[in-house]
């Protein structure tokens, strides 16, 4: 990711509402304080799960199935499809094959199902869709700027004042679109994490003294 690179902060990755609240003012709050959570079991399971897909999109390309190809759309996807049943056609579907263990079934209830595809927007209603923004101001809580206190599948926010951005922590590496798609670029990079927190262009170090890093985020769902 050099000067040119796919996360230079003249290229707008995401399509958002101005950022308007420091990082530990990003509570949950709304609607969103009254979702039901998953156990800790779930959640690790949901866990396991998001990052199967991510890698899976990272390996093989993007799924047909992932039609909005940003940062937060990526988040979105993996998301929602690790909250689907995962039975033989949906593994087929996503292109995941039986060759490596696959992570256990979060086996939800129909109150915690309904979670999928089930975004708190910015003026509050449920849908579909949602920005980066209110991905991470409406459905997440935030948990530290200390990138050591991130859990695989949680979210790192930057903000470049007129641009945002979102990764997904993976553990060793973390993951990420760019925001742009070329037919000889699908978008989705990994790094890592120590190569990030070295990385030439300040803004994009994941570290306490990076006022473009808002901090690590953590899906408000999740126990």
């Amino acid at each position: 990711m050099a000067g040119t690179g796919p996360l230079n902060g003249r290229r707008r990755l995401c399509l958002l509402a101005a950022w308007a609240a420091a990082a530990p003012a990003l509570a949950l709050k709304g609607p969103a304080s009254a979702q039901v959570r998953l156990s800790q079991a779930q959640t690790r399971a949901f866990q396991a799960w998001m990052l199967r897909i991510v890698s899976a999109q990272i390996e093989r390309g993007p799924s047909p199935r992932w039609q909005h190809r940003d940062c937060a759309g990526l988040v979105r996807f993996a998301v929602n499809e690790a909250l689907a049943p995962h039975d033989a056609k949906w593994l087929r579907a996503n292109g995941i094959g039986t060759d490596r263990r696959l992570p256990p079934e979060l086996d939800l209830t129909p109150t915690q199902a309904a979670l999928r595809n089930r975004w708190v927007q910015s003026d509050g209603q449920a849908g579909h869709f949602v920005t980066a923004l209110a991905l991470v101001q409406n459905n997440s809580r935030f948990v530290s700027r200390e990138i050591g206190q991130a859990l695989p599948g949680d979210l790192l926010f930057f903000d470049q004042g007129d641009e945002q951005h979102l990764m997904v922590y993976m553990g060793v590496r973390i993951a990420y679109h760019t925001g742009t798609v070329t037919p000889n670029d699908n978008g989705l990079r990994t790094v890592d994490i120590q190569q990030l927190t070295m990385w030439k262009d300040t803004r994009w170090q994941p570290t306490v003294d990076n006022p473009n890093f808002a901090g690590v985020f953590r899906l408000s769902f999740l126990s």
